[in-house]
């Protein structure tokens, strides 16, 4: 008797897809302890953008740290911002990822 057909199956992951990349950017922010994270969703309110991530920093070293981190984990996707603004004085640092704009404030500036 002959032995059955027995094929191996290739098992594929099931990997689910990356989160949206404004998630990726706030994820970005908590891992350097962003304050008061908000992530706003502006589809259909606003015609230049769909969401907005919001933070604060404790300090200017942080806010530069932050908008590192968010720029770094984007560039792993494949990501690169239409600009960055303020990251120099770091008061008020806003990346722009057109889709997406990330805002990072220092304390004072948000209050």
């Amino acid at each position: 008797m002959a032995a059955p057909n027995r094929r191996k199956r290739k098992t594929e992951k099931n990997t689910p897809p990356p989160p949206p990349p404004w998630i990726i950017a706030a994820r970005a922010a908590e891992d350097k302890k962003a304050l008061d994270l908000r992530i706003l969703d502006l589809q259909g309110l606003a015609s230049f953008t769909d969401y907005f991530v919001i933070c604060s920093g404790a300090n200017p070293r942080q806010i530069q740290a932050i908008a590192d981190e968010v720029e770094r984990r984007l560039a792993e996707q494949g990501r690169k911002p239409l600009g960055i603004e303020g990251y120099e004085h770091a008061e008020w640092v806003l990346v722009d990822y057109g889709e997406f704009l990330v805002h990072i404030f220092s304390e004072a500036a948000r209050a």
